[in-house]
């Protein structure tokens, strides 16, 4: 069955009289749920391709895509028979013993990466954590430091866990979870002279810098690229004093900016980096990549139960391998520069409204001038009416990350949707 059949089977007429098959009432839904997230007044109940259906039945194009992790969109016929086949297989065993499917997956990052050896989790959290444990390891063992620091940037994000809220730059994550886990030294994004200076003078009896740990781009942090000159002086620093360079590819991997890893856009390569997201296309799966001269740890020091079994590394498999046979980066590419070309045009329509439109392939944000009370969420819940899914990247950026698959004619409906957005704030 080929994807725009799917699409038109699951056309729904909008809201008259239509019927979830699903039940929902939202407030049954907070009585019984944690409230630890601020939802938008919306209930999606299925999806094809690009669009997903709520439950009443409304149809929407969807450019948040589980935010960056659809890869192929929704119910895209490769997963639909690769979740089948592996279901219908073995779906769980252990790590105590070898899994094939697991071992192909490794191969075909391996194979296009510049990784050397792979370890699988659940999530990005668990992923950053253990390029977090690697990194503690190796500077023990390897590098003879005592107390260890890992170097991270403002406005970064890299999970929820204490280790990694604790790597996060961002205050607001961390309150209320304190005493933090020790360690950890925040500099600016993009400022080589912050990491110098960190390095100089973090060097302090038993404390020493032993890695830094960056997004490519940032995502949380308003969807800001990396600058391609200080990451390359970074890697050289790197390589002169052996402190460690871990990326954090959670969120813009796996052909998300147009090549299939974000180092790839600035010249360099990390000794570690992580995965998540994308990796699985939907299906919950993380992975931790290094190279082989870091690949410090030994059996019994990191684990993972449901890391890398058959059915998520099933999955995965088949959404890089339709990533590849479908040339699907060159998507990425096309689709992202028609995105940010009308975003930018829009932007020049409303100069009072938008200061700026910026980043890579099919991960770009669109930031709202900062004199301004309009706020990236009221955008959001604004475009939810004109039928269009976004996701703010902080209180002033609207991110825009839509399936990578996504048509030239849905990103035109996207823009012309934002435009209409705009055209009733600015009226």
């Amino acid at each position: 069955m080929s994807l725009q059949t799917l699409v038109e089977e699951a056309s729904i007429p909008p809201a008259s009289g239509s019927v979830s098959s699903i039940p929902f009432d939202s407030d049954s839904f907070n009585e019984a749920v944690m409230s630890t997230y601020g939802r938008f007044p919306l209930a999606l109940e299925k999806g094809a391709g690009c669009r997903v259906w709520d439950t009443q039945g409304r149809e929407y194009l969807d450019f948040v895509a589980g935010i960056a992790t659809c890869t192929l969109g929704h119910a895209h016929p490769a997963m639909v028979e690769a979740v089948t086949r592996q279901i219908q297989k073995l779906h769980h065993v252990s790590n105590l013993y070898y899994i094939p499917e697991q071992g192909e997956l490794a191969k075909w990052i391996i194979q296009h990466s510049c990784a050397d050896r792979v370890f699988f989790c659940n999530s990005g959290a668990e992923a950053n954590e253990a390029a977090i444990k690697l990194a503690r390891k190796y500077a023990h063992t390897v590098l003879d430091i005592e107390k260890p620091i890992i170097l991270t940037a403002n406005a970064s994000f890299h999970g929820r866990t204490l280790a990694t809220i604790t790597a996060t730059g961002q205050p607001k994550y961390q309150k209320y979870f304190d005493p933090l886990v020790p360690g950890f030294h925040y500099v600016p994004y993009n400022d080589i002279t912050a990491i110098e200076t960190a390095i100089s003078e973090l060097d302090e009896g038993d404390y020493r810098v032993a890695a830094i740990l960056l997004e490519p781009l940032q995502g949380e942090g308003g969807v800001r690229p990396g600058d391609v000159a200080y990451f390359q002086k970074l890697r050289q620093i790197c390589d002169e004093t052996g402190i460690l360079l871990i990326f954090d590819e959670v969120q813009v991997g796996m052909g998300r900016s147009g090549h299939l890893w974000g180092y790839e856009h600035l010249g360099v390569e990390p000794d570690i980096f992580t995965s998540a997201k994308g990796l699985g296309g939907g299906i919950p799966i993380g992975a931790m990549m290094s190279k082989k001269f870091c690949a410090v740890f030994q059996p019994g020091e990191h684990a993972s139960t449901f890391g890398g079994n058959p059915f998520v590394c099933g999955v995965a498999l088949s959404v890089c391998q339709t990533l590849e046979k479908e040339n699907i980066l060159q998507n990425v590419c096309e689709r992202g520069e028609q995105l940010r070309t009308g975003l930018k045009a829009i932007a020049a329509k409303y100069p009072q409204y938008i200061s700026e439109v910026r980043g890579w392939g099919l991960i770009n944000g669109m930031e709202l001038a900062a004199d301004i009370s309009l706020t990236a969420g009221e955008v959001v819940n604004a475009a939810i009416s004109e039928g269009l899914l976004l996701v703010p990247a902080g209180p002033k950026v609207v991110r825009f990350v839509p399936p990578l698959i996504v048509s030239q004619a849905e990103v035109d409906q996207a823009l012309q949707a934002v435009d209409k957005v705009l055209a009733k704030i600015t009226g």
